[in-house]
Formats: structure tokens, sequence, C-alpha cells
């Protein structure tokens, strides 16, 4: 059957002639080319995927909360942590690789990536023992004018490594004696969190090397109430919530923490009903003065538990403005939100099924729901 299959092709060749059995022209080249992003937009995020059910292979996707396209996407290797620069120019990840996939030889790195591209611009190798932990805007940051880099160390001994950016350098390590996590303010001091509730606060000169050090007074009471150690930017320093609902705002922007006076996100019949919870606990608007926080129902121990509403408060009142149901909008309980800080903010809510909504920050009004972003969508940075 073949032969003659053959001996048929051969006849038609011979009765139209040579040219209607030519081959076909080969096809051109393929190149593999890397596209600029378009100017960025206060709309953009940066999702921080932690992909928990296969931790190897942790993600951060960029996505435009106008278009609601997903516009790329950064490798981070195995439990990162991730954070932009001051210039929002750079992600940074600290990431491990290990030697065969999921073991062998471990080799801990700061990863540099152009937010213009998105492709890797370089690294710096770090002494294996960077924190691992749940995401944070504390486990990697920069001075406030990117001089240098912090990256949280913990093996179980608590300390901080100082990096220099620039120049691909490990400057040093600063032990912390028990204290972890590095929230940077100025260009030279970096504070860890005490698990007496306190604040140690490490003063560096320009080469990196620690000049002094100072320990703040308990500022929340860690049997009693400890804080989200997600703190929350504020237009002074980070804003912490408590388990039970308190805001704790300090400023850093002197040489020493200083501590407002904490207020609560729930009135006293609420209180121990109530509460925040998820993995991103609140967002703040520091022009408006608008602080959004998933809040959900349940008692002690469910604080890594979605809110099924957003509660709005006025910074500077400290009142309620508004409650927020998120399954009358069709989503899932919220575990991350975000908020962009133009005059026509969108508010990012990542849900417990991978969801991202883009709200109207302003009214509440759904936008548009992303369905399944990533595994697990546990951190969001807007530039």
């Amino acid at each position: 059957m073949r032969s003659a299959s053959l001996g048929f092709a051969a006849a038609l060749c011979l009765g139209f002639g040579a040219p209607a059995c030519a081959a076909p022209p080969p096809l051109p080249a393929e190149h593999l080319t890397v596209e600029r992003l378009p100017p960025r937009s206060p709309h953009w995020v940066y999702v921080f995927d932690e992909a928990f059910d296969n931790e190897i292979d942790a993600r951060v996707h960029l996505f435009d909360g106008d278009s609601y396209r997903r516009l790329g996407q950064i490798d981070a290797g195995f439990t990162p942590s991730v954070n932009l620069s001051p210039d929002g120019a750079t992600t940074v990840v600290a990431t491990s690789y290990f030697a065969r996939g999921s073991r062998g030889a471990r080799t801990d790195v700061v990863e540099f990536n152009d937010n213009t591209t998105l492709a890797n611009t370089g690294e710096i190798v770090l002494p294996p023992k960077r924190v691992e932990s749940a995401p944070s805007l504390f486990n990697v940051a920069y001075s406030a004018d990117g001089h240098f880099l912090y990256v949280a160390y913990l093996t179980p001994a608590a300390s901080f490594g100082v990096l220099d950016p620039a120049h691909g350098q490990v400057l040093g390590e600063i032990d912390t004696a028990g204290c972890v996590l590095v929230i940077p303010s100025g260009p030279n001091r970096v504070s860890s969190i005490c698990e007496s509730g306190r604040l140690l606060t490490v003063t560096l000169d320009r080469e990196g090397k620690e000049t002094s050090r100072g320990m703040s007074a308990p500022f929340f009471d860690t049997d009693r109430d400890p804080v989200f150690v997600q703190g929350i930017q504020t237009a002074s320093g980070f804003a912490f919530l408590s388990f039970l609902g308190e805001v704790h705002e300090v400023d850093f922007s002197g040489p020493q923490p200083a501590f407002a006076a904490p207020w609560p996100l729930v009135t006293a019949a609420e209180r121990g009903k109530w509460r925040p919870g998820g993995q991103q606990v609140g967002a703040i608007h520091r022009g408006l003065g608008r602080l959004y926080v998933p809040m959900h129902q349940g008692g002690e121990g469910t604080h890594k538990d979605g809110g099924t509403e957003i509660w709005l408060f006025d910074l500077a009142s400290h009142k309620r403005l508004a409650r927020w149901p998120v399954r009358a909008a069709g989503l899932d309980p919220v575990i991350a939100v975000q908020v962009s800080q133009d005059a026509a903010p969108i508010l990012f809510a990542a849900t417990t099924r991978a969801d991202v909504a883009v709200l109207d920050a302003l009214s509440g009004r759904l936008r548009h729901l992303e369905k399944r972003l990533g595994q697990t969508p546990w951190l969001m940075l807007n530039p």
C-alpha cells in the first residue's frame, strides 16, 4: 500500500511538473527577545506568589490594574523574600537554590531585576543563613537612599547582613541579640523587633559598620496581644496591627523610634470577635490617610484567616468609614491587600483562592477579578 501511494505521488509530480512538488521555502529563524515594559503606572502591582504547593518555584507577577493584563513575571526560587528599590526601578529577591532542586548544596543569593524588562541584572552571594519566613517587607529592605541593602539572617541566632548593591558586595553582619527582621529608616538605621515587644535600632556609618545601638521601651505586649510583623508604611514610619485589632503607629524619622498611643479597630463589643488576619494584613494610602484592613469573625488562633469584610479607617480621626463585605462582591476571604498611592486609587485584594480583585479604593466597587494569579499570592508591592 505504501509503494502504491508513493507511485501515485510520483505520477502527480510528473503530470503537473516539478514546481508543484517543490519543497516550501524554509521558515525564517526565530530569535528570542525581551520586550521593554511601557512607562510605569501607579496602578501596577507586583504580586509575590509563595507557590506554597511547590516551594522551590516561587514567582513575582507584574499585573496592571487598569488593563487587567499580566505584564510579566520574575522567577524567585525557594521561599524567597521580595522588595522594591526606593526609586521603584529594581525588584530585589533574596532566595535560595539547592544543587539537586530540593536537596543538595545550598546557595543563598540576593538577585536584582530591572523593572523595565524584569530581566536579572546581577546577584550577590550570601552566607547560607537568610531568614525563611512568611512574607514581610522586613526580610530584605533598602535604606532610604538605596545605598545599603539589608538582609535578615536567622540560624537560629539573629543578625542581619549589610550589602552594597551598587558594587555587589557583602559589607558585613550585625548581631541583633535575638531581635529579628530589618526595618529600615533614613540612610543608615535599621530596627529589629524583639521578643520583649521592644525595638532594637542600630546606626551604621557609610561603610556599613555599626556606630551605635539603642533599645526602645516595649510598644506592645507579646503575651497579651502580639503584633503582626507585616508592617504597613505610613508617612513617617510603619503601622503594626495587633492580633486583637490595636493599631500601633511607629515614627521612624528620628534617631530612635517614637510610638503613638495605640488605637482600636474594633469597638468594645467587637473586641475578641472581629479581628484582622491573613498574610498582608493592611494597606495605607498615605496621601489620603486611609487604612484598609481585611477583618473576620474568629477567636484566638485565627490570625491567618482571611477577611470576610474590608474595613476602611481614617488615620487622623481613627474613625471607621466603611465596611465592605467581600462575599457581596463575589469574593472569597481576603488574605492580602495593597492600595495604589495616586489621586484615583485602586485597592488590590488577594483571596484564599488566589484570585486578585481590583476595587475602587474610594467606594469599594469591584472593577475586575483576576482569577488564579499564581498559587498563593501573599504579598503585593506597589511602586
